[in-house]
């Protein structure tokens, strides 16, 4: 093993985990997209994780809290935490928890985007529930925001 590039394949990896917590899937890419050794790559993200410096579970913590903060409700989440390589026992237990009313934030990013005031005909009532929908709530979560302004 050439003890130089392990090196700069760990500082890089402590590099990119200092300014924001990764996947083992995002940071694995990030990695291999500067050309680093897979091998090497692999080795430094397994000693990462034992060393409870990469954390899948943190990471998606983090992801969902920050992602609900910004509006977004627990379809688009789930997907992103998807895409992201979480695993979707683990996205699904994270979203239960912080279920706490989705309907609420939904309620909040109507009103936010669109005021008071419900929707005057059919068509501004698809437009707006689209908008929620690209949010990722549900269609329940939807109806009832949408009722409770009838």
């Amino acid at each position: 093993m050439d003890v130089e590039q392990y090196a700069r394949v760990r500082e890089t990896a402590l590099r990119l985990l200092a300014r924001r917590e990764h996947s083992t899937l995002e940071l694995r890419r990030k990695l291999l997209l500067r050309e680093y050794p897979e091998s090497l790559v692999d080795q430094v993200i397994a000693e990462l994780a034992a060393e409870k410096l990469l954390s899948d579970e943190r990471f998606a913590e983090e992801f969902v809290r920050s992602r609900r903060e910004k509006g977004y409700g627990p379809r688009r989440i789930q997907a992103e935490l998807y895409q992201h390589g979480i695993d979707p026992t683990v996205a699904e237990s994270l979203l239960r928890e912080a279920e706490e009313d989705w309907q609420a934030r939904a309620l909040a990013q109507y009103r936010k985007r669109f005021g008071e005031r419900a929707p005057r005909d059919p068509v501004e009532r698809s437009k707006h529930y689209r908008f929620l929908l690209n949010r990722g709530f549900t269609s329940e979560q939807i109806r009832r925001v949408l009722d409770q302004l009838d």
